[in-house]
């Protein structure tokens, strides 16, 4: 983090000071004032200058992409990793050779790296940071393959009359099950467990 004390002949010019420095804007900093300043009798006698703690705030989105970029160089693995937000999520988009590695067995790899960059975002963010990170499109087929397990496990839970447990799964995907499963309204939906083994159950729902 990142901070600096300013003076100047006002608060304003102690906080130009200190921009200048921190080459930021003042949306990107938080002040706080040590000293309001004194004009002093004449101008000269009793003078104070204005003293100004700036602290310029981190980026989450800087600092769960750093992150990220670094856990995949240990890793061995070249890659480029284009970063899109939209409101309170932040898609990292990642291209590059073996990105077979980085997804892993039925994504639980790339499941891991989005977990542990969640972590990182809102260790910086004054609000919830929703982190999603794909490789090669991964995410919208997984999403095509969860649909239709739904669909089957749907059938089973009805045929049965037994719940049923899938695989442990991010947030976000456990969205897309409950999503799936809304249609059917004799079954409900719910999870168990804490992150990052968090799972769905698909139940019968209780007559009457």
């Amino acid at each position: 983090m990142k901070e600096v004390t300013a003076n100047g002949h006002t608060v304003e010019e102690a906080v130009e000071a200190a921009l200048k420095t921190l080459q930021a804007t003042k949306d990107e900093i938080e002040i706080t004032i040590l000293e309001e300043g004194k004009k002093g009798i004449l101008g000269i006698f009793g003078k104070k200058p204005a003293i100004v703690k700036v602290v310029l705030k981190q980026d989450p989105v800087k600092e769960s992409h750093a992150f990220l970029s670094e856990v995949i160089r240990k890793m061995g693995i070249e890659a480029k990793i284009d970063v899109k937000k939209s409101g309170k999520t932040a898609t990292f988009q990642i291209t590059g050779d073996n990105m077979a590695v980085l997804i892993g067995k039925r994504g639980q790899t790339l499941n891991s790296l989005q977990f542990l960059t969640q972590l990182v975002a809102n260790r910086y963010s004054d609000h919830y940071l929703q982190i999603i990170i794909d490789a090669e499109n991964y995410r919208e087929r997984r999403k095509e393959t969860l649909i239709l397990l739904a669909a089957r496990l749907a059938q089973q839970v009805k045929r049965t009359s037994n719940k049923a447990s899938l695989e442990p799964m991010p947030s976000n995907e456990r969205k897309i099950i409950h999503a799936a499963l809304a249609k059917y309204p004799e079954l409900k939906t719910y999870s168990v467990g804490e992150e990052p083994n968090r799972h769905l159950v698909i139940s019968p729902k209780k007559k009457g």
